[in-house]
């Protein structure tokens, strides 16, 4: 997916005629931290509510104030990918998209950015989830994939997860079965190191047992 698929246009940018208070106002109704100040077509960069710290006369044109503004952007052919490398250096909240002219398309909020990575990691998804620790040497996602669908199931999404200084990364799969047990046993089989497993039997955490229970000996 490339960035230009994932604007929306539900945030309206701001101008350099709009006072403080209308961009916090904005900033507040759509739940974000970073407005961009645009004039027409031209991106002049991000505001931030950092910014305004100080500022006592909240009905001032942001053009008037002495700003620290950044200017991250992405253009509208990158890949989803380095929209999510922005959010996560910069501690962003919303990201402007550019045309490859450096016109303003529109802007990428994070909520957009959360729901699309639930839907990448088919996080909505009935199933069980596997974590896996093998050796970078070991990555074959291939031979993974072969070991679910020997149980009939399949592999709904995957990401990994490396450390620093080791050689050792944790991988992470999503399958549409939520009993996992014969797809475990299968990998411990092959020599897999299995870190956790998640389903829906996890939800249970024994304390219906336990009400039972209680209720069993209240009535005795």
């Amino acid at each position: 997916m490339l960035a230009i698929e994932l604007i929306s246009n539900s945030i309206p940018p701001v101008h350099t005629s709009d006072s403080m208070q209308k961009v916090l106002d904005r900033m507040i109704e759509f739940r974000v931290r970073h407005m961009p100040i645009v004039n027409e077509e031209q991106f002049l960069g991000l505001i931030a509510e950092d910014d305004f710290i100080g500022e006592t006369d909240y009905q001032i044109p942001i053009g008037s104030l002495g700003l620290s503004l950044i200017n991250p952007y992405v253009l509208e052919h990158q890949h989803i990918y380095d929209v999510m490398r922005l959010f996560y250096e910069q501690q962003l909240t919303i990201i402007p998209v550019l045309s490859v002219t450096k016109n303003y398309m529109g802007m990428i909020s994070i909520n957009s950015m959360i729901g699309y990575f639930a839907k990448l990691t088919s996080s909505a998804e009935p199933g069980g989830i596997i974590v896996l620790e093998i050796g970078n040497k070991d990555n074959s996602l291939a031979h993974m994939a072969q070991i679910v669908e020997s149980d009939n199931a399949q592999v709904l999404s995957s990401y990994i997860r490396t450390f620093p200084d080791s050689t050792r990364m944790e991988v992470t799969l999503k399958v549409n079965k939520q009993d996992i047990s014969n797809i475990t046993a299968t990998f411990l089989r092959y020599g897999y190191d299995i870190k956790a497993t998640f389903n829906h039997a996890d939800h249970d955490d024994g304390s219906k047992d336990r009400y039972d229970s209680l209720m069993n000996y209240l009535n005795i």
